[in-house]
């Protein structure tokens, strides 16, 4: 089912009106993109384990007009997607975009990993929870036509920077996997009309924050071409233009947006 071009800039970059799914929008990456569609006119349904988090999250979206609300959800739970899914269908009735950005990181060594809990901990939250969404989602997307599906991945998965000194082996693992499944996924839900699209950010302001060395901060900045951390609606706003008119013959790539960083120097 091909998407219709656009012929003129005039509501281009609109997304206004459409419904969409953020998973881990109550913070960090997830409220950047959360904000950018809530301030673009869209409805966001939240996805996360917190719900005191996600509801205060959501309070904050509807100061842009708009439904908003937070729905709990554990995305490295099978069941607990399939319950979340169904409940933003009872608000919503269809879905336009879904974006996969629950995540979580790691630093350990993989021997030192007791019965590799952190293993299994992470790459069932990063690689696991975007296919039980999709797996959630994509069925009812097929019906209504098509959708947008955007899972937020990271550089880790193309680059292991300073993995030397700072291991995160289940980290990058699971980004690369992302990275694969999403353009598995723009093949095989193409002819329904549905893209699916990732995004690789690099040092951007969130939660992960804290996993870095307070050291390896002005190092980063002092190394990356733009020589400054991402702020999170501007992951947001790339989500916005991938679920646009403007982005509709974009699927099956792997956007880069890190400054530079990927370059080196």
């Amino acid at each position: 089912m091909p998407t219709k071009p656009i012929d003129t800039l005039k509501g281009a970059f609109s997304v206004a009106g459409l419904n969409v799914v953020v998973t881990g929008g109550n913070r960090g990456i997830g409220l950047g993109i959360a904000t950018a569609f809530a301030q673009g006119g869209a409805n966001v349904a939240i996805l996360c384990r917190n719900a005191d988090s996600g509801n205060a999250a959501a309070l904050e979206l509807a100061k842009h007009g708009g439904t908003h609300f937070a729905q709990q959800c554990d995305t490295g739970d099978f069941d607990s997607v399939l319950a979340a899914v169904d409940a933003v269908y009872a608000r919503f009735g269809k879905v336009d975009v879904l974006v996969n950005n629950a995540g979580v990181s790691t630093v350990s060594e993989f021997l030192k990993d007791e019965g590799l809990r952190e293993w299994s901990r992470v790459v069932n939250t990063n690689l696991n929870g975007p296919a039980y969404t999709l797996y959630a989602v994509a069925p009812r997307m097929i019906e209504a036509g098509g959708g947008s599906v955007i899972n937020i991945s990271s550089i880790g998965g193309q680059s292991l920077g300073g993995a030397r000194h700072h291991p995160m082996a289940p980290y990058h693992v699971s980004k690369a996997g992302l990275d694969m499944f999403t353009k598995n996924m723009a093949l095989e839900l193409g002819d329904y009309g549905i893209r699916v699209n990732g995004i690789a950010p690099g040092p951007t302001h969130s939660d992960l924050d804290k996993d870095l060395p307070k050291e390896a901060f002005a190092q980063i900045e002092q190394n990356m071409p733009m020589h400054r951390f991402a702020e999170p609606i501007e992951i947001g706003a790339l989500c916005v233009f991938l679920s646009s008119p403007a982005g509709a013959q974009i699927t099956g790539t792997v956007i880069v947006h890190d400054g530079g960083m990927v370059l080196g120097g």
